[in-house]
């Protein structure tokens, strides 16, 4: 009678599982014996401190160094008050009431006049309302009196003015004075000023002005006012 072969007794059947599980465990034996590592004990230090040669170390002593404070500031001289005698008398002022007694007799003032001062209004001879009227320029409208009097100004001043002197006083050729004055609220003719190239022509030209006829005063809103008027005197010297 054959024998029967018992599979589960079969040893090659698990072969291949052994031989890995063997070859695993060298291969962790072998890394371990590697790795592993051995350490001298002398040649640790872990840092301890040794207590006992702390005590014997002698620590230095250092010793504070104070300064001392600032002196105390001088006390200030003490104040020298001097007395001195009053041997002047001091008159004393009395002052006396103002109330009055009742038996005084009280003045009463009726009225109080305020005397009102009027302003010298200037206002040029160009835009004034009224325009002075010089004698004979008394009809016509304001542009036409401006004018008239104008004309009759400069006939005037050629009428009275003496053209000989620049001559005697040896000037030659043309010849211009200019001359400014007001006509203020009276009319009358007032501040004559003339510049001229000799102070006789000066004179000269104040003279004539001065003896301007007295004119009817120009006035603005109703009110007479000053005027100031400018006027060129000029002549020609004949060599």
């Amino acid at each position: 009678m054959e024998p029967k072969k018992n599979l589960n007794a079969d040893v090659r059947r698990n072969s291949s599982i052994y031989f890995a599980v063997g070859l695993a465990l060298m291969l962790l034996i072998t890394n371990y014996s590697i790795n592993y590592k051995t350490y001298d004990k002398e040649a640790i230090d872990i840092g301890q401190l040794n207590m006992d040669e702390l005590d014997d170390e002698e620590i230095p002593i250092t010793e504070q160094i104070q300064t001392p404070p600032p002196p105390p500031p001088p006390p200030a001289a003490p104040e020298v008050i001097e007395v001195v005698e009053d041997e002047e008398e001091i008159e004393e002022t009395v002052i006396e009431s103002t109330e009055t007694d009742e038996e005084e007799e009280i003045v009463e003032v009726d009225e109080v006049f305020v005397e009102e001062v009027e302003e010298d209004i200037e206002v040029p001879f160009s835009v004034i309302e009224n325009v002075p009227v010089f004698p004979g320029c008394e009809k016509g409208s304001n542009d036409v009196k401006r004018k008239c009097m104008s004309d009759k100004i400069s006939k005037f001043v050629q009428k009275k003015f003496n053209t000989d002197l620049a001559g005697d006083l040896g000037l030659s050729g043309r010849q211009t004075i200019r001359v400014m004055f007001k006509i203020d609220k009276t009319g009358s003719v007032t501040g004559v000023m003339a510049r001229a190239p000799h102070p006789r022509l000066e004179k000269e030209a104040t003279r004539v002005i001065n003896s301007l006829p007295k004119m009817k005063p120009g006035k603005q809103r109703g009110k007479a006012v000053t005027v100031p008027y400018s006027l060129p005197i000029i002549f020609a010297v004949q060599d």
